[in-house]
């Protein structure tokens, strides 16, 4: 059995028009939410041999502030990406446990792409909704090596958002 963590950025600074979209930072609402799902990681207990991240600044600053485990692996591939990008990073790792931390559509639709029918549950249904921004997600898979990794091969064991943990970091009315 494989573990999967899923780390979305927080919430980025859309005031920045002066900068490109890779280089765009974190607002305040995503400095407090980046270092309360950090602490909650850490303390969800799993211990991750990877973490393998997106270079974008917004996800820079989101592990600086979530301090969740081992020095990031930067790999530009996963600015931005796909599923199937998602799914080429993951077949060429090694570890028991990895944690990647990225972006939107990508991170959410793995959730969608991963979990097997017979294994959704009401995590699976909150997730499906939507994967929010500093959202964290573990899914454990049913495969040996992460060559194996393939649709509907895992099953949702932990999903938590900013506003689960505090609800003046939930969505603004």
């Amino acid at each position: 059995m494989k573990t999967l963590g899923l780390l979305r950025h927080a919430k980025s600074d859309w005031g920045q028009s002066d900068k490109r979209d890779f280089d765009r930072g974190l607002n305040g609402r995503g400095r407090r939410g980046a270092a309360l799902m950090g602490a909650h990681v850490r303390q969800e207990g799993t211990t991750w041999d990877r973490l393998i991240a997106s270079p974008a600044r917004r996800v820079q600053l989101t592990l600086e502030s979530a301090a969740v485990g081992p020095a990031p692996e930067w790999d530009e591939r996963l600015y931005l990406a796909s599923t199937d990008t998602i799914y080429q990073v993951l077949h060429e790792t090694s570890g028991d446990a990895v944690l990647i931390a990225g972006h939107n559509p990508g991170l959410g639709d793995m959730i969608l792409d991963l979990v097997a029918p017979r294994c959704e549950n009401a995590l699976f249904d909150e997730a499906k909704v939507k994967f929010p921004t500093a959202a964290f997600a573990v899914l454990e898979l049913a495969i040996d090596a992460w060559l194996d990794l393939r649709p509907e091969c895992g099953a949702l064991v932990h999903f938590m958002r900013p506003r689960d943990l505090d609800p003046k970091l939930g969505p603004l009315d």
